[in-house]
């Protein structure tokens, strides 16, 4: 048991404005990666979502099985759970027919759940504590959850609330201003703070990929999403090669 002030090194990287501007390039990228998949080689929304779930499960076990925070493995793991959240929550509002509302409401619920267990087994869901198995697991969980909510959540926001692709960016955008705000200049909760952004920039993430691929008829620029997933991809392996890289920390 570390006993004196020695920080106590996290398995998940310091949040830092970097880590934002990397986190919406990959939930951006998941959206036009997971969109490639399933739409761009018709796979389909099923079997789409069990590739990714395996690449997801292997990614994860690889972070989970590397003693210290792996810039390129942490990375490689989030934008696994954003294609697999791309592509599991279009295949329930699409293929099950239950809808951008009722998709985004049960994974709400599936979100909340889960980081209230999280929070009841270990005591804190605030991420710099994220340095053993469990707490990984409960982690990589929560956010792909979060991920597959902030798909629903943005396809609702483009499509059912009729804003299209601007509008649903200039809204998330704007919620994300305000969280940002609250950080600045509230004593509000730092780790309920990071929970909101993080849930938000994936809706953001979503309609930012959709205006980057769909039709110019449907309000998009129609580019490729082959091209759009690898200049995003390409972007962000160079912005973690140049940024900083700090696991986060907690003194004990």
């Amino acid at each position: 048991m570390n006993t004196d002030d020695t920080p106590i090194t996290s398995k998940v990287p310091a949040v830092t404005l970097i880590f934002w501007v990397i986190k919406i390039l990959a939930t951006t990228l998941g959206e036009t990666a997971g969109d490639a998949l399933s739409m761009s080689l018709d796979l389909g929304y099923l079997v789409s979502t069990a590739i990714f779930a395996a690449i997801f499960a292997a990614a994860v076990t690889l972070q989970i099985m590397t003693k210290r925070f792996q810039p390129m493995i942490y990375w490689a793991t989030i934008i696994a759970t954003t294609t697999v959240g791309t592509t599991l929550a279009d295949f329930a509002d699409r293929s099950l027919g239950i809808g951008y509302a009722g998709g985004t409401l049960i994974l709400l619920s599936l979100l909340m759940t889960s980081l209230g267990m999280w929070y009841r087994t270990l005591g804190s869901v605030a991420v710099d504590t994220v340095n053993s198995p469990k707490s990984e697991i409960f982690y990589w969980i929560t956010i792909m959850f979060s991920q597959t909510l902030g798909t629903a959540l943005g396809d609702w926001t483009a499509d059912t609330a009729d804003l299209g692709y601007g509008g649903g960016a200039v809204v998330f955008g704007a919620l994300l201003l305000m969280v940002a705000v609250a950080y600045y200049r509230t004593t509000m909760s730092r780790t309920a703070l990071f929970w909101a952004a993080f849930i938000l920039t994936r809706p953001l993430g979503a309609v930012v990929g959709d205006f980057l691929d769909k039709p110019i008829s449907s309000g998009g620029l129609a580019i490729s999403r082959y091209t759009a997933s690898a200049v995003l991809l390409a972007i962000i392996a160079l912005s973690i090669a140049l940024s900083p890289n700090r696991p986060a920390q907690r003194a004990h």
